[in-house]
């Protein structure tokens, strides 16, 4: 686990019990998601916060100005203590983190769903609800499509994989009739 993890972990439970003493952990959740995309997502933004030879009051000020009304002061203070720190590009590792943290103290767990051909909703929410079901907690459920797949599903919780998959079950019968 590299040191930003570290960091970014220690950074991320913070900002969870703040967000839980005041009752707004999923809309914290969604702040963060959103302050880290607009950050990861402009490269001159991203050039700015990054560049050593700027004032951190000058860093600060442009993101106070431009994400005030839009987040709470919780994480507008976060995103303030990681420029004058010097760690605004683990911005995304903290969201990663308090989304590990939130999900966990509330029973929730992302998944993402492979499949070869694009699931209906309903269809997404049966996976998530079987998952659901299989260890404990609400999934949250996201598809990509992997038409190399060929059929079935493949679900990552975590770092778990659950392989249903055509693909996954040709290389499992090559492996067992090789040995």
């Amino acid at each position: 686990m590299s040191r930003d993890n570290v960091v970014a972990k220690r950074y991320a439970k913070a900002l969870f019990e703040l967000a839980q003493q005041s009752n707004a952990v999923a809309g914290v959740e969604s702040e963060l998601s959103l302050v880290a995309q607009a950050i990861a997502g402009d490269e001159q933004v991203s050039k700015f916060l990054g560049t050593p030879n700027i004032a951190s009051d000058a860093k600060s000020e442009l993101l106070k100005s431009a994400l005030n009304g839009h987040v709470s002061d919780d994480v507008l203070r976060s995103v303030e203590l990681l420029i004058s720190r010097g760690r605004i590009g683990i911005i995304s590792e903290l969201y990663e983190a308090y989304k590990k943290i939130a999900g966990d103290a509330l029973g929730q767990a992302d998944a993402i769903v492979y499949t070869a051909q694009k699931l209906s909703e309903e269809e997404l929410g049966k996976v998530a609800a079987q998952f659901g079901a299989l260890i404990g907690k609400k999934i949250r459920a996201t598809q990509i499509e992997e038409p190399a797949l060929l059929g079935g599903i493949q679900v990552r919780i975590g770092d778990r994989l659950y392989d249903g998959s055509l693909s996954g079950k040709l290389e499992r019968l090559e492996k067992s009739l090789k040995a």
